[in-house]
């Protein structure tokens, strides 16, 4: 390798860590001195926008996957887990397991994009029992769940035991959880004709929000919209509501009080009867960054108007992983793809600065317009400062996200799913996949993370 070659390193294959990449190759395709590297857990980006429709059987799972390899073909892959960042070595390490030694990446300049992971606030009885909605896996384990209590609902003669078993409750009233509560109702009413003891009455999904209005962050009235066509469609939508323990059976939840001023909780628990609960309610940045030696607020790490890491310039921290504040709420940004892309092409124009010795540019977000779909091809869109409700909305959503699928023949793939979406039932065959329990961190292997 020539002595002057630079390294760039991506830390994650999100969408921020993605685009970056791409940007990069972009800017560097003729350009034999700079090595681009990426490593992600996964060996794909997963469109996660389109998880609910996963979840719901419209789509076909792998439709929303893209191979990185395939998106990124100028960049160095390696799939694996980060074990440390030290930005004072300018080394990357990743664990080893019982099948592949432990790998040490030198980098000139660092891009950390590791997204964020599922927050549950501290309740382990919730992180057990809970079905989350961040993962392909998460989708495939959520709708086999559904079908599963659905045929054991329709021969239960216990009734209790046959009304927790209809009851869906979906934790959260952001994009994820009302998209996911609107899909999971047009599956079950769509599955339901097949199941002849089970009435459209006998189905409850109930959607439990901490915050007085769902869709935060959406133009009120839109999100108002949103409320009353989930209602009318029988969704029912609970705000100023926290969840408080959730054993598999019982959900409890607690109103939160009006006056937040009065220290004496007043507040009652009442429960909800479920085997169901889904949680979307919140993320945290992933334990890689929470022990690195970046400096960190709320777990995020902290960067410059550029999105560079003050301490160590050349290292730079994207998406959901970095701290940015939004300079008219003075509140982080809301973890969106929307917002990592944008970052990524920031970041990218600022790394290609630092290697050509040019202008770097400041990160200033400006919104292309947000969107959500509620069930039963109805949506909400604020897009090119209108805002607009109902089909349209609905038609606006479908065609904005698959002209974002970075794959021809993914996009193609989707439509037709869509096409098919129209005129046949959903599948509801019960795949028996087991809920893999995922390891937060590796165990050290031996003597194999040592060997590089």
């Amino acid at each position: 390798m020539a002595k002057n070659k630079k390294k760039v390193v991506i830390l994650g294959g999100g969408f921020a860590g993605v685009e970056c990449a791409r940007q990069l190759e972009s800017f560097f395709k003729n350009n034999s001195e700079v090595e681009l590297v990426m490593v992600s857990e996964d060996n794909f980006l997963l469109f996660t926008p389109m998880l609910p429709q996963v979840a719901s059987g419209i789509i076909e799972t792998r439709h929303i996957v893209m191979p990185i390899r395939a998106i990124c073909k100028k960049t160095k892959f390696y799939e694996g887990r980060i074990k440390n960042v030290d930005p004072f070595g300018k080394l990357v390490t990743l664990w080893g397991t019982g099948e592949k030694r432990g790998v040490s990446i030198y980098y000139d300049y660092l891009v950390v994009a590791l997204g964020s992971e599922t927050n549950f606030f501290g309740m382990a009885d919730v992180e057990k029992n809970a079905y989350t909605m961040k993962t392909l896996n998460d989708a495939v384990v959520l709708r086999n769940r559904v079908v599963d209590m659905l045929e054991q609902a329709d021969n239960e003669t216990d009734t209790i035991l046959r009304d927790s078993l209809l009851t869906f409750v979906i934790v959260g009233g952001g994009f994820a959880g009302i998209e996911t509560a609107g899909e999971l109702l047009d599956l079950l009413l769509d599955a339901r004709k097949h199941y002849p003891t089970i009435h459209k009455d006998d189905i409850r999904v109930i959607v439990l929000e901490a915050l007085p209005m769902i869709l935060p962050g959406f133009n009120e009235k839109l999100a108002d919209f949103a409320k009353e066509k989930m209602i009318q469609r029988g969704i029912e939508i609970k705000l100023r509501m926290a969840v408080t323990s959730f054993d598999g059976t019982e959900v409890s939840v607690k109103s939160l009080d009006e006056n937040p001023k009065d220290s004496i909780d007043k507040s009652k628990i009442n429960g909800i009867r479920t085997k169901t609960l889904i949680w979307t309610a919140g993320v945290t940045p992933v334990n890689t960054i929470k022990r690195s030696m970046f400096k960190t607020d709320k777990g995020k790490i902290i960067v410059n108007d550029f999105l560079e890491v003050p301490e160590f310039p050349g290292v730079f921290a994207i998406g959901d992983c970095a701290l940015f504040m939004d300079p008219q709420t003075n509140r982080p940004f809301a973890p969106t793809a929307q917002i990592a892309e944008a970052q990524a092409k920031i970041a990218a124009h600022n790394l290609n600065a630092l290697i050509k010795n040019s202008e770097k540019e400041k990160f200033v977000y400006h919104s292309k317009g947000q969107m959500a779909i509620i069930g039963k091809r109805t949506g909400i869109a604020t897009f090119l400062g209108m805002n607009i409700s109902g089909f349209l909305a609905w038609l606006i959503w479908r065609n904005v996200y698959l002209s974002k699928i970075p794959s021809p023949d993914k996009k193609v793939r989707i439509f037709l799913d869509w096409i098919i979406d129209l005129f046949y039932d959903r599948d509801i065959s019960r795949l028996k996949l087991l809920k893999r329990e995922t390891e937060k961190e590796y165990k050290v292997l031996d003597e194999v993370d040592d060997v590089w």
